[in-house]
């Protein structure tokens, strides 16, 4: 292995929770370019929680956001794997930022796939006279129609949105770093949003 400043290997460890060996290997495969390193770590991270998300996760906590005016609150159930990270920092910290983006960003259901056919039906309908109002090839419509429902579905669901934080990603992505950094399959069980 090359020689890396301990500053280096640390601030790289802080930002990503990866251990000492698997930083110096990406170090090494970068030939020591920070950015590419922390790229090369975060792949690999992606690649360890989709090996996780089939573990079974029954432990977890109810984390809460209620917005400065009083008028939104959020109550997320997070499921982890084991008590122990429940009670982990991070692990609360996930929960209170998913609640905020719950409350900014007003999802209806945890997935795309939970989005209920009939909410996409009526949509359809609209997108559909639209199409024939903007005199579109009928040639064109089944693309352009799959393209409006896959994004409809999208922006509806909590895992497919930008994370309010960090809009460079998905909450999905925000979400599969920290089961990188805890070790532990995280996922969401639900979430209620009122809003007077």
């Amino acid at each position: 292995m090359g020689t890396f400043s301990l500053e280096t290997v640390k601030r790289i460890r802080e930002m990503t929770g990866a251990g000492v060996v698997d930083v110096k290997k990406a170090l090494e495969e970068s030939s020591q370019d920070e950015a590419l390193a922390l790229e090369i770590l975060k792949k690999r991270g992606q690649a360890k929680a989709l090996k996780k998300s089939d573990r079974e996760a029954k432990e977890g906590l109810i984390a809460s956001y209620i917005h400065s005016n009083g008028k939104i609150g959020v109550l997320v159930k997070l499921l982890c794997e084991t008590d122990f990270v429940a009670r982990n920092d991070d692990f609360v910290s996930l929960g209170k930022d998913l609640a905020m983006h719950i409350a900014a960003l007003s999802p209806r259901v945890v997935s795309p796939e939970e989005v209920p056919e009939e909410e996409v039906q009526s949509e359809r309908r609209l997108w559909e006279e639209r199409l024939a109002e903007e005199k579109k090839p009928v040639s064109l419509h089944a693309n352009i129609l799959a393209g409006k429902e896959k994004k409809f579905r999208e922006e509806s669901a909590l895992l497919t949105q930008a994370f309010v934080k960090d809009p460079s990603k998905t909450v999905a992505q925000h979400i599969a770093e920290s089961v990188a950094k805890m070790g532990e399959n995280i996922r969401v069980g639900g979430f209620v949003r009122f809003e007077l």
